[in-house]
């Protein structure tokens, strides 16, 4: 897949969990990546566009603190997407793939909790 910036990256099969951040208009960021009419511009919305992805869920803290390193950090595997999301920081990778959807929702589940984080879903937003 052609993924903008980072050129060809093969992203296989599977279950991926995406970092990211959004400090004064969440609401509107997740709506915006939810959304198939927009302008590709940041390397998810590349991802988001293909055909063959589909989003399971959004899990999300409206926490103060800058976590979205420290939580993408401890995502970390040897199947993240090397420099994929991390252009404007030093983390190996925002994008971490996982085999399927419950070992992906256990473990950012298990992290945001680790922080102290209060922990949303879709449900808590008004759209």
């Amino acid at each position: 897949m052609n993924v903008g910036s980072l050129g060809k990256v093969k992203i296989e099969r599977g279950c991926y969990v995406y970092v990211g951040s959004a400090f004064n208009s969440l609401e509107a960021r997740i709506m915006r990546h939810l959304s198939e009419n927009k302008r590709i511009h940041w390397h998810v919305d590349y991802l988001l566009a293909h055909e063959n992805t589909m989003i399971e869920d959004v899990i999300f803290t409206t926490d103060e603190r800058r976590l979205e390193c420290l939580i993408s950090k401890r995502l970390e595997n040897r199947k993240s997407i090397e420099g994929f999301g991390c252009s404007d920081c030093r983390c190996k990778s925002h994008l971490h793939y996982y085999e399927n959807f419950e070992a992906a929702k256990n473990e950012i589940l298990n992290v945001m909790e680790e922080l102290g984080t209060k922990i949303m879903s879709l449900e808590d937003l008004k759209f």
